[in-house]
Formats: structure tokens, sequence, C-alpha cells
């Protein structure tokens, strides 16, 4: 066999995180240090919303349902926590604004009623499984666990979402204006922590 056929025949090299970089687009280690730090940042924020709707809804009915979710949330932060250790990754500066900013978020729309706390919940898992989406797409085989890790929790982030709509979160008054509004500002979180 000739050198040339040989080479036809290798097998592709596996991707890896930053093959697909443009221009002006952070380094692969910027690139992960970016990404457990707005992810840190997200489960702690989410961690905080469900114990703002505890506070309000833990002793009705809803408070089993909402307890799950958050237990499904801390384990996500803990494994944040563990990384931002094991990668010497700093967290974000904002920290004591998502803790102040999400427990009042899950506190007010839980005084809405349990209808618009399930909107919360279901606007918020909705930003954050786009997020955790394109996190995946961007990590390659050098970052398999962190990749899986990922997958995993973006799993749990929509099956979130599905508990809130099963939970009339549609149905909450001003539904629509709501849910943008809480997108919006969970886009807005993503940005600054991914920076700051």
């Amino acid at each position: 066999m000739s050198e040339n056929t040989m080479s036809e025949h290798k097998a592709p090299r596996p991707k890896r995180t930053g093959d697909d970089r443009l221009p002006g687009d952070p380094d692969p280690k910027t690139l992960i240090e970016r990404m457990i730090r707005v992810d840190h940042a997200g489960e702690y924020g989410a961690a905080r919303i469900y114990e703002g709707q505890l506070a309000v809804l833990g002793k009705r009915p809803v408070g089993d349902t909402i307890r799950h979710m958050a237990a499904q949330e801390q384990k996500h932060l803990d494994a944040f926590d563990r990384l931002i250790v094991e990668r010497r990754v700093r967290p974000t500066i904002l920290s004591p604004v998502w803790h102040a900013a999400g427990f009042a978020l899950g506190a007010a729309s839980a005084a809405l009623g349990e209808r618009a706390a399930m909107a919360c919940t279901v606007a918020v898992e909705e930003v954050i499984e786009e997020h955790y989406a394109h996190q995946a797409d961007q990590l390659g085989e050098d970052e398999r666990e962190l990749r899986e890790m990922i997958e995993e929790f973006r799993a749990e982030e929509l099956e979130h979402k599905d508990t809130g709509l099963e939970h009339d979160a549609e149905a909450a008054p001003g539904y629509r204006l709501f849910s943008q509004a809480v997108k919006a500002g969970s886009r807005a979180a993503i940005w600054l922590s991914t920076r700051v």
C-alpha cells in the first residue's frame, strides 16, 4: 500500500475544544474558565430562586415539587463548587448580587401564586437549557467529562421546564410578558457572569 493510500484512510482526529474558534474568540483555557464561572454563578442563582420560592410556597403541596428541583440544582452547584477549586477558576464577583436577586425573584414569583412560580421556572430553564446546549457543542473530546456533566444537567433543567409546564405555568397572569422579562434578566446574568 502506498504512503498516499495509507494517509487517506487515517481516522479523523477527534474534535478538541477550540477547534472551531474564530479570530477574537477566547483560547480553550479561557473558554473553559468562563464556562465554569458562569455555570457556577447560574446554578447558585437557580438554587437561590428555589429557596425564595420555598420560603413562600414550602408548606403547600407544590413545595415537594419545588424541593425536588432545588435538590437537583444543589447537586449542580456542588459539582461547579468542586470544579471552581479543581480548575482554579475565579468565581464571578457578582455572587452577592445573584444571592439577593435569585432569592428575590423566587420569592416574588411565588408571592404571585404557584403558576407564576412555575412560569419563572419555565423561563429560567429555557434559557439555561439553550446555554448548556451551546456549551456542550463547544466542548471537544479533551473535555468529555465536563461535556457529559453539562449534558446531564441540561437534561435535568429540561425536566424542570416540563414540570413547570405541567403545573400550568402558561396559565399564569401575564405569562408572556413575565416570561420575556425573566429570560432577558437570565441572559443578562449569563453575559455578566461569564466576564465579570
